[in-house]
């Protein structure tokens, strides 16, 4: 799912990525754990399908805040709100912002992945953090104004 827009899609991408992965299973070479090869494999398959629907755009690399913060308590956003406001996220702030900070990929590996500079990608993140913070703040501010009303 988070690679995808919604829940048909990923269906797609996984079945896709399981086809590929049987196609490809002789490439393995036991260096490393299956496990890894098999998540980079469909992560690149689902990759490369966006790369030919041309997602990507060139940003201006200047983006005043790279890591906004939102206070937040746990209890006040659910696990399953953040994955909504992800999945509504832009393809392009999507991927790198789940490749950067659910699969840990540095910006380098990103932009070799994306075919993006290394500025783009940090700049895709900054705006996906951004949006998500925006997302979480209005639903917030929404929750307070519900609860004074009651």
């Amino acid at each position: 799912m988070k690679y995808s827009r919604n829940y048909a899609e990923a269906e797609d991408n996984l079945q896709d990525g399981f086809i590929l992965l049987f196609k490809k299973i002789d490439q393995y070479q036991f260096k490393g754990s299956f496990e890894g090869w098999a998540k980079r494999l469909m992560i690149n398959n689902i990759l490369q399908k966006y790369r030919n629907q041309g997602v990507y755009e060139l940003v201006n690399d200047n983006i005043i805040d790279q890591n906004p913060t939102v206070d937040f308590d746990d209890e006040d956003v659910s696990l399953d709100y953040l994955i909504s406001i992800i999945q509504e996220l832009p393809d392009r702030y999507r991927l790198v912002f789940n490749l950067y900070v659910m699969d840990d990929y540095s910006h380098k590996e990103i932009a070799e992945m994306l075919n993006i500079t290394i500025g783009t990608s940090k700049s895709n993140l900054a705006r996906a953090r951004m949006i998500l913070k925006e997302k979480i703040e209005t639903q917030q501010h929404n929750r307070k104004v519900v609860t004074s009303v009651q």
